[in-house]
């Protein structure tokens, strides 16, 4: 286990498991979010992460 959040394809469901504790099925890492230079909500992200350091 990685302790990152993975995802199973089959029920959608969140778990730090390598498989789904509700199916069985293998788990996967979820894709990162999309990058957009007119990204509206990037200033209030970036002062988040700002509070978390």
């Amino acid at each position: 286990m990685t302790g990152r959040i993975r995802r199973c394809p089959a029920d959608m469901g969140y778990t730090l498991k390598d498989t789904c504790p509700a199916c069985g099925t293998a788990t996967v890492t979820p894709h990162p979010a999309h990058f957009s230079p007119e990204d509206r909500y990037g200033k209030y992200r970036r002062i988040g992460r700002e509070w978390t350091r």
